[in-house]
C-alpha cells in the first residue's frame, strides 16, 4: 500500500526534512517543497523529487504534509489552489504547531477547498523525528484515519487518536505548557546550584533513576551545564509555541503566571543572541552572568 502513496512533503526544516526521509524509506513517494529551495535539495539523494512551488508538489498527491513554523506560513503555502491539485480523495495533514486560532482558520480553508482535515501535531524534536519516534496527537475525519495512519506509522512510535479536528492541537499546547514550565525551572535550578556553589551535574546525578528525574530533564539540563546548544528545536520555536500557550489560555480566561514568566525568559534569551540556538538556551538568561 505505501509503494503507491505520494506524499507532498511543504516544509523541510529539521523536522519536515527527517519526516520525508521517513516516509521515503517506507516506500512512499514524496515530493518535498520549502521557501528556501536549499533546505529540500538534500532530499534528492534520498529519492524525493523537489518541486518548485507548492501546487507542483501537490499535484496528483494522496497527502499533503505541512510542516511549517506557524499559520501564516501554512497559510501561505496553501493558499490558491494548492490544494486543489490533490488527487480527488486527498487529504491534509496538518502537523505544524499552530495553536487554536490558527487550526481553525486552517481547517476553514480546508472545508472551503472541500479536502478532508487532519489536524495533527507531533511531540518530539530533531532525534526523534530522525528516528521515526514522534508522537503524533491526530484529530480529524474517522473516515481518513485508517488511510491516514498508514503515514503516521511511518513518522512515530505512537499515534493518540482524538476526535473532531482541533483537539490534537489543544491537547499540544497542554503538553507545551509543560516543557515551557520545565524548561523555565531547569534552567533557574542549575542557575540556582551555580550560584549557591553547587555542582549542577550532581543534582542532574541525584535525580536520575527516580521520580524526579526525567530523561528530558537530563538532556537539556546537561546542555545547559556544558552551555552548548546544538539546535533540536530552536528557542525562537519555542517562544512561538510559549505564546500560543498563552493566547490559547486568555481566550479561556485563564492566567498563567509560570508560562508569562519562562516567555520572558525565552525573550531574554533571544535577544541575547540565542534565537537559532536549541530552546535549552533559555538558561542564558537565567544563569549568573546572564549572558
Amino acid at each position: 500500500m505505501a509503494d503507491d502513496t505520494k506524499v507532498a512533503v511543504l516544509g523541510t526544516g529539521i523536522m519536515g526534512s527527517a519526516m520525508a526521509r521517513n516516509l521515503l524509506s517506507a516506500g512512499m513517494d514524496v515530493r518535498a517543497w520549502n521557501r528556501s529551495r536549499e533546505k529540500a535539495e538534500p532530499l534528492v539523494k534520498d529519492g524525493a523529487e523537489v518541486a518548485d512551488n507548492p501546487a507542483d508538489a501537490a499535484r496528483g498527491a494522496d497527502f499533503i504534509l505541512t510542516m511549517l513554523a506557524d499559520a501564516d506560513a501554512v497559510e501561505e503555502a496553501v493558499g490558491g489552489d494548492v490544494l486543489s491539485e490533490l488527487a480527488e480523495d486527498g487529504v491534509w495533514l496538518q502537523m505544524s504547531t499552530v495553536g487554536e486560532g490558527g487550526t481553525e482558520r486552517l481547517h476553514r480553508l480546508a472545508a472551503d477547498r472541500g479536502v478532508a482535515y487532519v489536524d495533527a501535531p507531533v511531540l518530539g524534536t530533531k532525534q526523534p523525528a530522525e528516528q521515526g519516534q514522534l508522537i503524533v496527537l491526530a484529530s480529524g475525519p474517522e473516515e481518513v484515519r485508517e488511510r491516514s495512519e498508514q503515514v503516521f506509522d511511518a513518522l512515530g512510535s505512537k499515534t493518540v487518536w482524538l476526535d473532531e479536528a482541533g483537539e490534537g492541537s489543544r491537547l499540544k499546547l497542554v503538553v507545551n505548557n509543560w516543557i515551557v514550565g520545565l524548561l523555565g525551572v531547569l534552567a533557574e535550578t542549575v542557575a540556582f546550584a551555580e550560584a549557591t556553589g553547587v555542582d549542577p551535574a550532581k543534582f542532574l546525578e541525584t535525580i536520575e533513576g527516580g521520580p524526579l528525574g526525567l530523561p528530558y530533564a537530563q538532556l537539556k539540563g546537561s546542555m545547559m551545564i556544558e552551555e552548548n546548544f546544538p539546535t533540536s528545536f530552536s528557542a525562537n520555536l519555542a517562544r512561538k509555541d510559549a505564546a500560543l500557550v498563552l493566547d490559547s489560555a486568555r481566550d479561556h480566561d485563564l492566567h498563567l503566571r509560570i508560562a508569562e514568566a519562562v516567555t520572558t525568559l525565552f525573550d531574554e534569551a533571544i535577544q541575547a543572541g540565542h534565537g537559532e540556538d536549541d530552546m535549552a538556551a533559555v538558561y542564558r538568561a537565567a544563569s549568573p552572568d546572564r549572558g
